[in-house]
């Protein structure tokens, strides 16, 4: 049992506190909170055995008023010198947050998409008719998610280039990323949610990387969307911060243009002011800015159940590609490297897509209260043959 000291500047202070399921070598996974750079044990700390189950999904689907009442218990435990359990973050293992019930994937920025627009339909508006009515998604995979750390192994599907008349099947050779956001819902329902109940339901933030296939990706997704080229594997990274954490990054959308539909509209915007850093073999080659999203996540969780689906604890959705109006700001590699015309280079090294061997970390952070910082951590991963 031992108190915490952790330097002032901490990205992991009492402005955060973000859960994550970890294990030590002589116990099972179960969930932390990390302050600096320790775990705190909460099963032995609290005394709460909703806390030995090895997932967040039992206490995220008790609420707000619960998620409050432990926040404000954890902050006392350390405020008030009170022993605590902790464990050196370098000497854990950790798992993933929660079970993933359902996972869906947004598309809500008007930079990425554009640029994807100008990129596969160059003689067209860069942007869809509907693209700035409703945040468009797809239906991912649960199953394929995740924790950080966790090898990518290449993925093989069929593939078609234009000059060829008839598609193969192997490798993918443009394999890709997408640096992204995602939000866990901690309380289901079975009616729709509206965006100004978001904070009613969703527990917190990851960071995402939806790791893309763009060669067997252009091949099969018309006319149904993503499938094979996506399904793979979805990286998040282990810590989960909460939403009460983040109300000092709560700012506006873009101007939206026509002004949405009723049920998208927010009385107050849940748009997020979270920077992104994507590293490509330890050189930094992208700083996504997650507050130039066209749509705000209440909005996509406002859309996602608008038709009478269902939500479940563990849902995650994810925001899509974060990219900025600069080039520098581009949060996949497609875009960054203009369909693979433009190399980036990465020391004595050029990349247009992943090769093997290669390791990708996107970290993320966001301003707290009176000039703090709140940090994601990263979630990373490396390319396999």
């Amino acid at each position: 049992m031992s108190t915490i000291d952790i330097p002032a500047d901490s990205e992991f202070g009492l402005d955060n506190l973000p859960y994550g399921v970890f294990s030590t070598a002589d116990s099972d996974p179960r969930v932390g909170v990390r302050f600096g750079d320790n775990v705190i044990d909460l099963v032995a700390t609290l005394n709460d055995p909703i806390f030995a189950t090895g997932s967040l999904n039992p206490f995220m689907a008790q609420g707000l008023n619960r998620w409050i009442e432990v926040r404000t218990a954890i902050v006392d435990a350390i405020t008030s010198g009170s022993p605590i359990v902790t464990h050196p973050i370098d000497s854990v293992t950790m798992h993933m947050p929660f079970d993933v019930a359902d996972y869906v994937d947004f598309y809500a920025s008007e930079h990425h998409a554009s640029n994807l627009g100008r990129l596969f339909r160059p003689d067209a508006e860069p942007l869809l008719p509907n693209w700035k009515h409703l945040p468009v998604a797809y239906h991912g995979r649960s199953g394929t998610v995740v924790v950080s750390g966790t090898d990518i192994a290449r993925p093989n599907g069929q593939r078609k280039a234009p000059s060829e008349s008839s598609p193969t099947f192997g490798p993918s050779t443009r394999l890709d990323i997408e640096a992204e956001m995602g939000f866990v819902v901690g309380v289901p329902s079975d009616v729709p949610i509206s965006p100004d109940r978001f904070a009613e339901h969703v527990f917190g933030a990851v960071i995402v990387n939806d790791w893309s296939a763009r060669d067997i990706q252009a091949w099969e997704y018309v006319p149904l969307g993503p499938n094979l080229g996506k399904s793979f594997a979805t990286s998040i990274s282990p810590w989960v911060v909460p939403l009460l954490a983040l109300e000092s990054a709560r700012t506006s959308t873009p101007v939206q243009d026509p002004e949405p539909l009723d049920y998208l509209r927010e009385s107050q915007s849940w748009a997020l002011d979270i920077d992104l850093t994507v590293t490509w073999n330890g050189h930094e080659v992208s700083r996504p800015p997650y507050k130039e999203m066209y749509w705000s996540p209440a909005q996509m969780l406002a859309h996602e159940t608008v038709n009478g689906a269902t939500s479940r604890t563990g849902d995650l959705f994810a925001s899509g590609t974060i990219s900025g109006p600069e080039k520098h700001q581009r949060g996949a590699f497609i875009e960054l490297t203009w369909g693979g015309k433009e190399p980036v280079t990465l020391g004595d090294e050029t990349r247009t897509f992943l090769e093997d061997g290669d390791e990708v970390v996107i970290a993320a952070s966001a301003p707290g209260p009176n000039g703090s910082s709140i940090g994601f951590g990263d979630v990373r991963g490396k390319i396999t043959s």
